[in-house]
């Protein structure tokens, strides 16, 4: 098949390429249309784009991308970057491109005031969304951001909150009761529990399908669903070989590569096929309760609910069926995966850091009554620290990028030097140049946080003068970019707090969590469908952690 016959059915049916030539084949033609078009743009952005420095071109294929991906900790590299090339930095990408990337609080600021107009998903990322969870919020753009987002506002209001709270502590009972009953079939005072896939399961899987579906999933009565055993899966793919990671990155630059089927895609969409399955039962059995007059209100204060009623016709922020699947596959990938990284972070953290886990512990008994949700925001201050402190130190996504739609100028707090040795206090973008946010370099930056950013203190954050003036000058969310910022800032950040702050609670005053291999136990990254912490030597995920019964 000619590159010109090629390109035309590419048009027309991507899956008839893949089946009609050889992978090669495809993988040559393809790369060389992407590589003259990228050359051609390039040119035109090179006129317009101040040239920023930057590390070199380590790798001709991937540029610095292989070396960001595989590394256990993206946001020291970028750190590193920004010390020595400024706030604003070019980064060699796959195929001869280069992203800049932006640590300055007032760029991030600009950045984020024009995010979905001027700043917009690259063409690969929304190819991927669109793909595996369908034409949802985190797909839309514009307009149709603004309209799904408002749609869901309702889901995650502090009265929906309120009403979850209930929720999200039932769930940490049941978990302190089935630990409760390991640690007594131990014939000892403590056991060790692999906490990270307890996290999945019953501070996430269970309460967002009670909060999100009116659904049990029932994980802590020893239910074991196909959504479960499909994420778990994913911990088996902790190492990846050479020609997925190449096709994962090539396929950010040309995303036909993504139609290729490995392991990790084809079990992307099993995934995909399965988080459909879940809401398209549910939403037929709340139509058909509708329409029997059966309705008993459960899921009119559940998301789900919210969403049916978007989906109404006469809904003034009306959503199509495919929207709604599509926010409830959204819902359970944040749900079990970002949550449930977060708090397995927290028990790690006060299992490393005994005093920090007493002095919680000590909050946490003396306040004496289970707090609700508007004493957690203000009346367990040591709390909310911990809390807050596992999201700076440990955010789910180190870093994202974002394409420029239009030219566009970026002001800096402080200047750079160019490439040609002058002095910029803003840069130049033209339209189609890529901009990244190091989200894990930012929060950890001691630049920004001072010189103990890399250490878990959550002091800092009672303290007087504890937020240094360059991370009080993030704008964010509590000056953190873990739930990004702007027209994107995560919609359920409030809905994620209060479950992690109900169940640290429950936990945290009923039992002590310790190291199993002692203080010098040594943590990794593996990954799941994002990264995941392991302990070093476990297979997959896993993070056994040994468990005490406080005695008090």
């Amino acid at each position: 098949m000619d590159p010109a016959g090629l390109l035309a059915t590419v048009r027309v049916n991507p899956l008839a390429v893949i089946h009609s030539v050889r992978l090669l084949d495809v993988v040559a033609v393809t790369a060389a249309i992407w590589a003259l078009r990228g050359a051609l743009t390039a040119a035109r952005r090179s006129f317009k784009t101040t040239k920023l420095r930057g590390p070199p071109r380590a790798d001709l294929i991937y540029g610095s991308s292989k070396r960001i991906f595989e590394s256990p900790d993206a946001g020291a590299i970028y750190e590193a970057w920004a010390k020595e090339y400024g706030v604003a930095f070019g980064v060699p990408t796959t195929l001869g491109g280069t992203k800049i990337m932006l640590t300055d609080p007032r760029a991030l600021a600009h950045y984020y005031a024009r995010e979905t107009s001027t700043y917009v998903q690259t063409e690969s990322a929304r190819f991927f969304l669109q793909r595996h969870f369908g034409r949802g919020i985190l797909w839309s753009q514009g307009e149709d951001h603004k309209r799904q987002r408002k749609s869901l506002t309702p889901a995650f209001s502090q009265a929906a909150i309120r009403h979850f709270t209930a929720i999200f502590y039932n769930s940490a009972h049941k978990a302190k009761a089935a630990w409760e009953a390991m640690i007594d079939a131990s014939d000892g005072d403590s056991t060790v529990i692999e906490v990270q896939s307890w996290c999945a399961e019953f501070s996430t899987l269970d309460t967002i399908g009670l909060a999100g579906f009116s659904h049990d999933f029932g994980s802590l009565d020893g239910k074991r669903s196909s959504i479960t055993e499909l994420f778990d899966t994913f911990g088996s793919f902790s190492k990846r070989s050479a020609v997925d990671v190449g096709l994962l990155l090539l396929s950010q630059v040309i995303p036909l590569l993504s139609f290729i089927p490995t392991s990790r895609t084809k079990l992307l969409r099993e995934v995909q096929r399965t988080m459909e399955d879940i809401p398209t039962e549910l939403l037929a059995r709340i139509r058909k309760e509708e329409e029997e007059g059966v309705l008993d209100g459960r899921e009119d204060r559940s998301i789900i609910g919210v969403l049916v009623k978007a989906n109404d016709s006469d809904s003034s922020i009306h959503l199509t069926r495919e929207e709604v699947l599509a926010q409830t596959k959204v819902l359970l990938v944040a749900g079990y995966e970002t949550t449930s990284i977060t708090m397995t972070w927290a028990l790690l953290e006060l299992a490393g850091n005994p005093d920090i886990q007493n002095k919680l512990r000590q909050e946490l008994l003396a306040f004496g009554e289970e707090p609700t949700y508007d004493q957690q925001q203000s009346g367990l201050p040591y709390l909310d620290a911990v809390v807050h402190e596992t999201l700076r130190m440990h955010p789910p996504l180190t870093d994202f990028v974002r394409v420029a739609a239009e030219d566009d100028v970026i002001p800096l707090s402080e200047p750079v030097v160019t490439r040609s040795g002058e002095t910029a206090s803003s840069i130049s973008v033209a339209r189609g140049t890529r901009i990244g946010i190091p989200v894990s370099c930012i929060n950890r930056s001691v630049e920004i946080w001072g010189k103990d950013a890399k250490v878990f203190r959550p002091e800092r954050w009672l303290e007087e003068d504890g937020i240094p003036r360059k991370a009080n000058d993030i704008q964010a969310y509590r000056h953190l970019l873990t739930f990004v910022d702007g027209p994107r800032t995560c919609l359920g950040k409030g809905f994620a707090v209060a479950e992690f702050k109900a169940v640290m609670s429950v936990l945290v005053k009923n039992f002590v969590f310790e190291m199993r291999d002692g203080p010098d136990t040594q943590v990794e990254l593996g990954r799941g469908l994002l990264r995941r912490p392991r302990i070093v030597g476990e297979q997959g995920t896993a993070v056994p952690l040994r468990v005490h019964r406080y005695e008090g």
